[in-house]
């Protein structure tokens, strides 16, 4: 998979992603004080649902079986496209599964709540979209994964994210393994769109067309700069998509 976004962007949300960081520390301290002083956790704690574990293994397969075609949206929420997005999906009847950057997720929690509201599904994709995190310690991975889990399921209203996608397919066994034991399916991709470089619109439904048949899950973004291409080429891409016999679905889990 590769690592193809770019830097600035990756700058930007790691600045973020400092402060969030220094708060996650912060938590962390009060929560062993207070497990050390036999106090008791919140009762909101104590009631959440139990977190299922999922496979481990990279998922690219639909839950529509062999006709499926899963949509995924990176980077967002972004309050000038995910709006735009949603809306075209909206007119196709079409589900995606929305990758979030955790400091965007907190930074437009409308956007997230308006995402679960129609009926699509989150991913976690870290606080800082850092593509070299694989090349990280696992307290750095660990603290990606799960600020980002902590922000989106806060900025939803408490709608947990179902898959994990690694900036750039950064993944190891161990963030793979960490995103599982929290419910969150490691989520690859089939078809790269490359809409993040902006190869022309005509360029990016040529490339669904010519690699759908290698399989289902295709990688649009919804953030990090201009995305009017990606928004057109999909205007394109899902009635064609219909016209072939598939079947929108969602990341088999």
């Amino acid at each position: 998979m590769a690592k193809h976004k770019g830097r600035a962007w990756h700058g930007r949300l790691l600045a973020a992603a400092l402060g969030v960081t220094a708060l996650a520390a912060a938590t962390s301290v009060w929560t062993a004080q207070a497990d050390s002083t036999g106090e008791r956790a919140p009762q909101a704690r104590a009631s959440a649902p139990a977190i299922r574990p999922v496979a481990v293994d990279i998922a690219h397969a639909s839950d529509q079986g062999a006709r499926g075609v899963n949509i995924t949206i990176d980077d967002g929420p972004d309050p000038v496209w995910t709006p735009q997005v949603l809306q075209l999906l909206r007119e196709h009847g079409v589900k995606a599964t929305f990758c979030m950057v955790g400091t965007q997720a907190r930074a437009y929690p409308g956007l997230v709540k308006a995402v679960v509201a129609d009926g699509h599904r989150l991913c976690d994709h870290t606080i800082s979209h850092d593509t070299a995190m694989d090349t990280k310690s696992e307290s750095y991975q660990s603290q990606q994964i799960l600020d980002a889990e902590r922000m989106i399921t806060e900025a939803s209203g408490g709608v947990r994210p179902q898959y994990y996608r690694a900036p750039g397919g950064a993944f190891t066994p161990y963030s793979r393994q960490l995103a599982a034991s929290r419910g969150m399916r490691p989520l690859g991709w089939n078809v790269d769109t490359k809409d993040f470089e902006q190869p022309g619109v005509d360029a990016m439904v040529a490339t669904v067309q010519r690699e759908i048949a290698d399989g289902p899950t295709v990688l649009f973004h919804d953030a990090g700069g201009d995305r009017s291409q990606t928004v057109a080429a999909l205007r394109e891409i899902l009635p064609w998509l219909k016209e072939q016999g598939y079947a929108f679905g969602f990341p088999v889990r």
